[in-house]
Order: C-alpha cells, then structure tokens, then sequence
C-alpha cells in the first residue's frame, strides 16, 4: 500500500518544480560542479605523450583497466589529473569502517557523534592522499615502460621528476574531486561521491552505444546479440528498480491512548529495505580488487617474463581479466562479504530494540528487548542473503555475457546497478523537497488564514 507521502509525489507537477527556487539553485549547483569534473577529464598529467596513450588504451583493452576507465568516464584512457577518479576515497573508507569494527579505540570514536565523524572523515582523507600516491607511483612507472618495445615512449622526459610530478597531479585531482562531492553533498542534491562516478560512467555511455552499433554495421557483432543485449538491459533495469523498491515491512505496535473514538493502539511499521547495503558492496568489491590489479598491470608493462617475479605478475594479469572464473569468483565474495557487512554497520539490531523499548514500542507476539533484536537480527539476515544474490547475480551476468558473446566493449553489471540507484535516490531526493516546498506553501497559506480571521 502507498503511503501518505508517496501519493503526494504522484501529484507533484512541472509547475510545482518551477517554484521550488532553493531546489532549482541546489540542480543547477550539482550541474555546474559534474561539468568542472567533466572537464578536468581532459586536462592530462603533464609530460605524458598523447601519441602513446592510444597505445595505452589498445594494450590494456579488455582488461581490467577497462572498469576502472568506465568509471573514471575515460580519464584513465586520457591519463588526465583525474585519472584515478575517487575510488582511492573508496577503497580509504572501506579500511576505515573495516578498522572501526576491529579496533575499540576507533569503536569509540565513532561513538562521539558529529566529533567523532570528523575524526574519522579525516582519517579518510589522509588513506587517500596515500593510496592515491601509491597507485599514482605506478601508474607513472608504468607509463615510463610503455611502448618502449615498439619504440614509442609515453612520456616525454621520464625520471624521477617526472614520477613526482604524476603522483603530486594525481593525488591534487583525486583531492579535489573529494571536495567537489562533498560540496555536492552539501549544497547539491544527492550523494555528492556517487553522483560523480555515475557522471563518469554516463560519459562513457555514447561510445559504448556507438561501439555496439558499429559492430553491428560491421558485421563484428550479429543483429541478434545487438537485440539481445539491449533487451537484457531492459530487463536488468527493470529487475533493479523492482528489487531496489522492495522492502520487508515489520509491524510495531505502540500501548493503547484515550482518543475521541476511545481506546486506541498506535501502529506503525518499520521498513527494511531488501537491499539495505544498495550499491556500496558492489563499489567497494571492485575498488579492492582494482587497487591490487591496476598495479599489477601497469607493472606487467615493464616485468620481462624470464625472471620469476615477471612471470608472477604476467600470471596474475592473466588470472584475474574480466570473464575469468577467478576473477568473478573473487568478485563475487567480495560483494557477498560487503553486503553483510555493511549491512551490519547501516542497521544495528541491539540499538533498534532498545529504542522501541524506550518508546513503548513492541514487535506483536515478540518480548521487548534482547527477544526483539534476536527477532530483528534474524529477519535482516534472511533479507540480505537475498539482497547478496541478487547483487551478485546483477554484477556478474553481464561478465559472463560480456566474455561468452565475445563483445568488443566494456558493458559491466555494476555501472548499470549505480545509474539505476544513484537515478532513483536523486529523483527520491528532489521529490523530498518538492514535497519540503509543498508543505511551506501550507503552512504559510494556513498562517495567513489565521492572520485573516483574527
């Protein structure tokens, strides 16, 4: 059943919109600051010749750096300032939560409240400065050592000063997109971090619809693998907003009150979302696993394969390529651990039950306190497991389409997961005002109605 709010965002319209002024400034915000991340895309790191970073793209495609080019809306192709996009952000406050949850000093911490959130964020920040520095190491070796067996060098003038050079622009522009999210966050509308990764993944989205359709014009790819991919998209965008909808709806009931009609018990419900991790797993598993890959490939370009530690390198590069079995394996233990555990930090059994208790609340035919959370505990891990497979099943399928129908371009689950909800949650977001606005207008008309009658 509908709620009361959800039927009053049925009745928004265009010209509601046109009045909401703070929700237009807050859009045109968000828009100005994805256009300044979009152009920064193209400002390359200084040094880099753009005659082999064709030849950058044409070895690495296929692999693994095809996901991280994907989100970083092609920076990484561009080897721009922006090459790394936020994903070191990502992968810092993975270690972050990761290290709340085993560490009682950072526990406590957390507890503090807004202080406490502000410790941590910078801890956040400072994993990022060094993960970015260290991926930016690499990647301005390896970019030393391509080509140069075709005799085409990458950079300019490599050495050192070049290699400081690439770390100080990358970790400036991995840096700054952090700030333009926040800012988003702040003054924008939705999620400021996924906002800018779904902007890059949207950017590569012409190409990828002009590569399927060239492919079809060419012969590369069959009319029928043309019609069935996009079919499936369809279908998976359809299957994500159903499943992102769902929700398992715990009734709680409240003590009998004296009203007008008598004695009356107080009912609500308490919603748990199917998903309760939404796209965090999915972001988290492919961070991890390109954090580790990104180095290992670009070291690939430089590892001569006699030595033992290059036939290592070249081993692991060839392992862990989008389609193979160890690859999406690790892929999807990653998203399973993830959905658990971050399940696990956003809804706190021991807390809601409490919190009921203190209130009056109950759960019917359940005892109050630790029955309750047990009950809580053991409804949200049946709903994960669902919301696991259902990640899991999501991210992977267009792997295996991907290395089964041969398709010449990168086409992943897990962009297409982030459009649908990153869309979902921005649009629920600006019906949240538009409803904030609807309500002021009520309240001022109801004012100056009671204004009037005295």
């Amino acid at each position: 059943m509908a709620s009361a709010a959800d039927n009053m965002a049925q009745g928004l319209s265009l010209s509601k919109f046109a009045q909401a002024t703070d929700l237009k400034k807050r859009l045109w915000f968000t828009i100005g600051v994805l256009i300044v991340f979009r152009m920064l895309s193209y400002v390359p790191l200084p040094g880099v010749d753009p005659t082999a970073l064709g030849l950058l793209s044409q070895q690495t495609r296929g692999g693994v750096l095809d996901f991280f080019n994907a989100f970083s809306g092609g920076s990484l192709s561009r080897m721009s300032l922006t090459a790394l996009g936020v994903m070191p952000y990502i992968t810092a406050s993975i270690v972050v939560q990761l290290a709340t949850s085993l560490s009682p000093t950072l526990a406590s911490i957390k507890k503090d409240g807004e202080s406490g959130r502000k410790r941590l964020n910078q801890y956040t920040r400072y994993g990022t400065v060094a993960l970015t520095a260290v991926q930016g190491y690499f990647i301005a070796v390896g970019l030393e050592a391509l080509g140069a067996s075709q005799g085409v060098q990458a950079i300019v003038e490599p050495g050192m000063l070049f290699r400081v050079g690439a770390v100080i622009s990358l970790v400036g522009g991995t840096m700054f997109l952090m700030w333009l999210g926040e800012q988003i966050t702040a003054r924008g509308i939705g999620n400021g971090m996924s906002l800018i990764i779904m902007a890059g993944i949207v950017a590569s989205l012409p190409t990828t619809l002009y590569n399927l359709f060239e492919g079809g014009r060419s012969g590369s790819t069959s009319g029928v693998t043309i019609l069935a991919i996009v079919v499936a998209v369809i279908l998976l965008v359809l299957f994500i907003c159903f499943m992102e909808r769902a929700q398992r709806r715990i009734l709680i009931q409240y003590p009998k009150r004296q009203t007008q009609r008598g004695m009356q018990a107080d009912r609500s419900h308490l919603p748990l979302k199917l998903n309760t991790a939404g796209v965090i797993p999915p972001i988290f598993a492919s961070s991890l696993l390109l954090m580790p890959l990104t180095i290992s490939q670009f070291a690939g370009q430089r590892v001569a394969g006699e030595s033992r530690w290059g036939d290592f390198i070249i081993t692991l590069n060839q392992y862990l390529q989008h389609g193979s079995p160890v690859y999406m394996a690790l892929y999807a233990a990653g998203i399973i651990f993830f959905s658990f555990f971050y399940t696990a930090v956003v809804f706190n059994p021991e807390e809601t039950a409490d919190n009921l208790k203190r209130y009056g609340g109950f759960v019917p035919g359940i005892r109050p306190g630790k029955n309750t959370e047990t009950y809580f505990d053991y409804v949200l891990t049946r709903i994960t497991v669902i919301g696991a497979a259902y990640l899991t099943i999501i991210c992977l399928l267009p792997e295996y389409l991907v290395s089964a129908l041969s398709i010449p371009f990168y086409l992943g689950g897990t962009s297409l997961l982030i459009v649908v909800n990153v869309t979902m949650d921005t649009v629920t977001q600006i019906q949240s005002h538009l409803l904030a606005h609807q309500y002021g207008d009520l309240i001022k008309k109801a004012k100056l109605k009671g204004g009037r009658l005295r």
